[in-house]
């Protein structure tokens, strides 16, 4: 149960030991050529489990962890991670978009994965005070943000199979660019698979996207950008597009598979792609949909957009999309519904158009 921002803001303050750089390294970054995920700012957050309860809470500047070559992440798995985003509204002032409904995935994963809860405290309040502290850090570049990765491993040094007793929780950030500046390709993978129900396809678990590695090799050696993934069982049904949730419009509907089966990620940006669509008078279905549906709509002609939605890539176009002895080629210039949605949703993460919905999280408050 979420309690008051001041209650949490005021307990993390208490709990979270401050150490401030001497020395920055803002002046080294070229805000005008941010590359995703190369550059990280001046302090990261770092807390341990020792088993009963969070401990050592500390905000420091950003440093290497030193970890024991036993430590059960390497050799097991236990490893989750979230993405986040921080802007800047036009007064200047540091705002993170949904940080709650990544809190709650967050400790999802956490669940799945047989590692503890992390308290709100730390994961919203440190954030709060990360951010606040790092605030010069937020880009305000076209299409640029400070990216939050808030992830948590095992911390164990034990070679075992079994869960860990100890766990390490951090956080970091990343002024970044855009991670797609053009439209993708997709190959339509109807051999690997990325996940089965029953499986942790639902959660972020750092093992799901090292198993995507060497099949998102092989398509980007035939010239494609990502992977669309289907499900293991039939090899039509579509999951996710890489590492992002997809979109189709058919006609006036937008369709996106459900997460009914426990396959695809609950992604955040999905869910505000999806009351944006609605705010545009479009019908979204979440429901299973299958490659074939997607090859008739094309030949028919009601095949308007397809694209992905993640926290990384936003809203990526798709321009072609091939599966078996069929290629789909969709003009981007005409994707009137994905552009408009991704401007609504840059104007209100950036609070250029009023926050309605209460998405914005103001770091610095009480």
């Amino acid at each position: 149960m979420m309690v008051a921002k001041s209650t949490v803001k005021e307990e993390a303050l208490q709990k979270i030991k401050v150490t401030k750089t001497t020395h920055s390294r803002l002046s080294e970054v070229d805000f005008n050529n941010l590359v995703f995920g190369k550059k990280y700012a001046d302090h990261m957050l770092v807390a341990d489990f020792d088993g009963k309860e969070w401990k050592n809470a500390e905000i420091l500047p950003f440093q290497n962890f030193s970890v024991s070559p036993s430590n059960a992440a390497w050799h097991y798995g236990q490893a989750i991670f979230e993405g986040i985003k921080a802007y800047k509204d036009p007064q200047d002032n540091p705002m993170i978009f949904r940080p709650y409904d990544n809190y709650r995935r967050f400790n999802l994963s956490a669940e799945r994965m047989g590692m503890p809860e992390v308290p709100e405290w730390l994961f919203i309040g440190g954030m709060d005070i990360l951010i606040d502290l790092d605030r010069d850090w937020v880009p305000t570049g076209p299409g640029c943000s400070l990216y939050l990765r808030p992830f948590m491993i095992a911390a164990d040094e034990f070679i075992g199979v079994r869960p860990s007793d100890t766990y390490r929780f951090a956080i970091i950030n990343s002024p970044s660019g855009p991670y797609f500046n053009k439209p993708i390709k997709l190959l339509v993978q109807d051999k690997y698979v990325r996940a089965f129900p029953g499986g942790v396809g639902y959660a972020k678990a750092a093992g799901n996207y090292g198993g995507t590695m060497y099949p998102t090799m092989q398509a980007k050696k035939q010239g494609y950008d990502q992977i669309l993934w289907v499900d293991g069982y039939e090899h039509k049904y579509l999951q996710e597009c890489g590492t992002m949730n997809v979109f189709v419009i058919i006609g006036n509907t937008a369709i996106t598979p459900d997460l009914e089966q426990g396959t695809i990620l609950e992604g955040v940006t999905r869910a505000s792609v999806i009351d944006l669509l609605k705010d545009l008078g479009l019908t979204v279905e979440e429901r299973p949909i299958s490659i074939d549906e997607v090859v008739t709509a094309y030949k028919n002609g009601t095949l308007r957009e397809v694209f992905g939605t993640g926290t990384a890539a936003a809203l990526a176009y798709v321009e072609q999309l091939d599966y078996l002895d069929t290629q789909i080629k969709l003009d981007t210039t005409t994707y009137k519904t994905g552009a408009e949605v991704i401007r609504r949703l840059d104007a209100i993460r950036t609070g250029r158009e009023e926050d309605t919905r209460n998405w914005n999280y103001q770091v610095g408050e009480k």
